[in-house]
């Protein structure tokens, strides 16, 4: 099935009521994920029918893909992959340093998560350490890439703050010239004026 057929999208409130029925069905907490509704990416079909949703809970820098579920596991196949994309971009736009998760389908082989070495356990939350199931874990960046990533934003930054100064720096002179310009035009008018009056008025220095 052509994945263009699901739309893709973060959940909103307005979500919970369907999500409710979808994680009872998986015999989720639902009180639980109910206070984090807005974690879910969730898939719809074409006509709006909620099909399936994933988690992505975001603590220092990790992500946590978490409770995947569907209407239908007969489209879990078709919609993994699109749920995992729109996932793995969102930890992207959010700079995290790595994915983790506890889901156990053959998939999230396949898309690049690998069993977690004690080393990369080193780098797991310490509110995510007590769960005893096998972790899969996918590095996004290091920290010191993260680092740099910032600094050139920061850079980036600094360079249009220092050409927005530049230009208020020289709509500044300008305008000073222009008044300058329109000072001397004024004096010049005004002598001029003077000028007219005495030639016609020599009487004017008289009195």
């Amino acid at each position: 099935m052509d994945s263009s057929n699901y739309l893709v999208r973060r959940a909103t409130l307005d979500d919970l009521g369907r999500l409710t029925a979808l994680w009872q069905s998986m015999k989720f907490d639902t009180e639980d994920l109910a206070k984090r509704v807005t974690e879910f990416q969730v898939a719809e079909s074409a006509g709006g029918k909620l099909l399936g949703a994933l988690g992505l809970q975001l603590l220092a820098q990790q992500g946590l893909v978490h409770s995947e579920a569907f209407e239908d596991f007969a489209l879990a196949d078709h919609l993994r992959p699109v749920l995992w994309d729109r996932v793995h971009a969102v930890a992207n736009n959010h700079g995290l340093l790595r994915l983790w998760t506890r889901e156990q389908a053959p998939f999230w082989n396949h898309c690049g998560l690998v069993r977690a070495d004690a080393a990369a356990l080193g780098e797991l939350p310490a509110a995510w350490r007590g769960q005893t199931s096998q972790w899969l874990t996918l590095k996004l960046r290091d920290a010191v890439e993260t680092l740099v990533a910032l600094d050139k934003e920061f850079g980036a930054f600094m360079e249009s703050e220092r050409q927005r100064t530049e230009r208020t720096l020289q709509r500044a002179k300008m305008l000073k010239m222009i008044a300058t310009v329109i000072a001397f035009v004024m004096f010049a008018l005004v002598l001029a004026g003077a000028f007219y009056l005495f030639k016609k008025n020599p009487d004017l220095l008289r009195r």
